[in-house]
């Protein structure tokens, strides 16, 4: 851990150090061109949102991408090359996926409405960036079906791989869900990433400068996030975060611990998940509204007691999820 500590400080510190003078930039034109569109069917309340810029995540995007490419010059000075190559195959895998967020953002912004790319556009693109990503690691570092559990391993065969995909989408996907209440998607991933840091930072160092650069981006994009907003990450944003919350796990050889590092992400997919199939099924629904979040806004819960509440369930998770490494 001693040798990396350096590298771990110079990834937070350029992340955040950028972040925050890219969000204060940032504000003012995208509130002139990029005002968010607020989704019809959602709470009314929200509507008094109405106006706040989206594309705020290109802010944590372009910090984490500095901080990225310096640690990896780093990383290659001291012939790590393995442990670069792993932190470049994350950032890329979140980057393209926020390509897909920056399409279907801008697709809304010129539709001047909360609808962008269709559902089927979006898992299309995603998978293949999903098996892309997975071939690439399979060819530059290499990694077998088999997924580490408690003292023993399971060895998956074939199932490796779709089951592997089905977890990436749902994870990606399902943090996009989250990102509905001020400050919610970016707290619960700021909690999540220091979890994964602390848990990584002695024999996972690929691990824990990726989480150090995303914790450094979210944090200092949460001073302008928390309720009220002052901008939105948009899909832009939500998909990088789910995008790393999917790929860092990979570090540990073991994809299922996003189901419990990301738990906070599951829960509100899920949520979304009953509620359509109860409705088709029954006629009836299992909440207020979901996602989860905006059934707890109707039963009177405020935005910040919400935040607060999805942070503490991702730091007992992730707790479990140390068990299992």
């Amino acid at each position: 851990m001693l040798n990396f500590v350096p590298i771990y400080i110079l990834a937070f510190i350029i992340s955040f150090g950028i972040a925050i003078p890219v969000c204060r930039g940032i504000i003012p034109p995208l509130r002139k061109r990029a005002a968010q569109p607020i989704y019809a069917g959602g709470p009314t309340w929200h509507s008094s949102k109405s106006g706040t810029p989206t594309l705020g995540g290109l802010a944590f995007i372009i910090s984490v991408l500095c901080g990225a490419l310096l640690c990896s010059a780093v990383l290659l000075f001291l012939e790590l090359d393995e442990t670069c190559l792993s932190v470049i195959s994350v950032i890329c895998f979140a980057l393209l996926n926020s390509l897909v967020g920056i399409v279907d953002d801008l697709t809304k912004l010129l539709r001047k409405q909360n609808a962008g790319l269709n559902p089927l556009q979006k898992l299309f693109f995603q998978t293949i960036i999903a098996v892309l990503f997975l071939f690439v690691r399979h060819k530059l570092l290499g990694y077998s079906t088999e997924i580490p559990f408690f003292d023993h391993t399971l060895d998956l065969g074939f199932l490796y791989y779709p089951i592997t995909v089905f977890i990436m989408l749902g994870i990606v996907n399902c943090a996009n869900l989250t990102d509905g209440v001020d400050g919610l998607a970016s707290g619960v991933f700021a909690a999540m990433s220091t979890c994964i840091f602390l848990i990584s930072a002695y024999s996972f160092p690929d691990a824990a400068i990726i989480s150090a650069l995303g914790a450094g981006g979210v944090l200092a994009f949460l001073i302008f996030n928390v309720n009220p907003a002052k901008i939105f990450m948009g899909d832009t944003g939500s998909l990088f975060l789910g995008g790393i919350a999917a790929a860092v796990v990979f570090c540990f050889s073991n994809p299922l611990l996003s189901i419990l590092f990301g738990g906070v992400y599951v829960i509100e997919g899920i949520s979304v998940v009953l509620q359509v199939v109860s409705y088709k099924s029954r006629k009836k629904r299992l909440f207020l509204m979901s996602p989860i979040h905006h059934h707890l806004e109707k039963i009177g819960w405020n935005e910040s007691k919400i935040c607060l509440v999805a942070v503490m369930v991702t730091l007992s998770l992730s707790i479990m999820a140390f068990l299992l490494i």
